[in-house]
């Protein structure tokens, strides 16, 4: 799994902020006139205080991204990396590691079901069992591929166990909250979407933080689910390798390896149905969007 930059070798460590761009526009706040609603029985009386503190904490003070801030989003989603070779053994500091699981844990959910539970693996020989089922899972699923792509994919680095320092498991419960979910009433694996989503944002929010993540998917969930103790009614989802890395891909990996190309997006539009054409309106989209640079610096 993986997204366009070289990276600086010697990844910062220090929490990088963001400062407001002098040229955005100043945040709008809502100006109520003097005397609108009044009773018209009352006339000393007071309108309501628009900033009242219910009000402020139901509603964003400045929810409003400067170009700086913008930028800085797109970029980490066009530089992310699925990570798998460059890991340095370096300690992932708590507050670092609070922050990327905070924002994991602010992912979007059906029903605000937050189904998701978070595995923190440190232990060398946990990881070391991992890693044994990874490396025969390995070697079956090279015999799954066509002769001529074997060797290819046997060449490949697709992991990072043992190398990254702490490893995650992302699981999803989907019993959390009772059997009716507001938002999963009509389809069932809302719950397991939403995992998926905590799964991404823990991986922007690790490379804003100068951390490489890699996604280890060729494993036996049996073997997965007995190295962790996981119950039978959990669902893992993903297992993440995460540290700070000597350098991120400019391209993704799989790419750079003639494995695949990116798709170009403006073939993956579909307008009012599938393989609905475009009017208009959409050639003009799709113009806009073969127009679009990737943030890569």
């Amino acid at each position: 799994m993986s997204s366009p930059t070289q990276a600086h070798a010697a990844p910062a460590r220090t929490h990088a902020r963001t400062e407001p761009d002098p040229g955005a526009p100043a945040p709008h706040h809502a100006v109520v006139p003097a005397g609108a609603g009044a009773h018209p029985q009352a006339p000393d009386r007071q309108a309501p205080d628009r900033q009242a503190p219910d009000r402020q904490a139901r509603f964003q003070a400045n929810p409003q991204f400067s170009r700086a801030e913008r930028d800085a989003v797109y970029r980490a989603i066009h530089t992310r990396r699925d990570v798998r070779g460059e890991f340095l053994p370096d300690a992932i500091p708590d507050e670092v590691l609070a922050r990327v699981l905070t924002a994991a844990h602010h992912a979007p959910s059906v029903g605000f079901m937050q189904p998701w539970d978070f595995i923190v693996v440190r232990s060398r020989e946990v990881r070391a069992r991992i890693h044994a089922d990874f490396v025969a899972a390995h070697a079956e699923a090279e015999q799954m591929f066509d002769a001529g792509k074997r060797a290819t994919y046997r060449n490949l680095k697709l992991e990072g166990i043992l190398e990254s320092p702490v490893n995650i498991c992302i699981t999803c419960d989907r019993r959390r909250h009772g059997p009716v979910v507001i938002g999963r009433t009509h389809i069932g694996a809302m719950d397991v979407y939403s995992a998926v989503c905590a799964v991404q944002n823990l991986w922007l929010a690790a490379r804003a933080e100068n951390l490489g993540v890699g996604w280890v998917s060729i494993l036996h969930e049996p073997a997965l689910r007995e190295a962790l103790g996981i119950p039978p009614e959990i669902i893992p989802i993903a297992y993440l390798c995460i540290g700070y890395v000597k350098d991120f891909h400019a391209r993704p990996e799989l790419e750079s390896a003639g494995w695949l190309k990116r798709m170009p997006l403006a073939e993956l539009l579909h307008f009012d149905g599938w393989r609905g054409p475009a009017d208009a309106g959409g050639e003009q989209l799709a113009e806009a969007i073969r127009q679009v640079q990737p943030i890569a610096r």
